[in-house]
């Protein structure tokens, strides 16, 4: 405060209070834009669960899930290739056909390779199966 009783900041508090913000900025920008794979990571495997639970929600109502020929589009529109559902629910099971964060879709198979339910995977950031670290495979399986 200035001796007339006018309040403000003066030049020195003001590059302070910058010289603070700058520095709390370098600690915590870097983690954050740093890591823009690792958050695909966490969105797939939120979308794995949910696209699951869309599929068992199928199940219920239809007595098995689709099929790997209709796809994972058969949460989305009611299947017009057999074996068709018996009671598909008004307005699908999902808005719209999944994609995974890298902008591929799914890759859905059912029956499962172990002969029963349905295996569901994102391929990850290089869209090959395999890999390790961002790379690797992204899976749920249901029965």
């Amino acid at each position: 405060m200035t001796a007339d009783g006018d309040a403000g900041l003066t030049l020195i508090e003001m590059i302070i209070v910058l010289a603070i913000i700058a520095l709390v900025a370098a600690l915590i920008v870097p983690n954050v834009i740093g890591r823009p794979d690792q958050a695909r990571v966490t969105v797939a495997r939120a979308d794995l669960k949910s696209i699951a639970a869309a599929l068992k929600m199928y199940r219920l109502d239809n007595g098995d899930y689709p099929t790997t020929e209709q796809g994972l589009a058969a949460l989305v529109t009611r299947p017009t290739v057999p074996p068709l559902p018996a009671a598909y629910a008004t307005g699908g099971y999902l808005a719209q056909t999944p994609a995974d964060p890298w902008g591929r879709p799914y890759v859905y198979r059912s029956p499962s390779a172990d002969g029963g339910g349905f295996d569901l995977a994102s391929l990850g950031r290089d869209g090959k199966p395999g890999g390790s670290g961002i790379d690797a495979d992204i899976a749920e399986s249901g029965r």
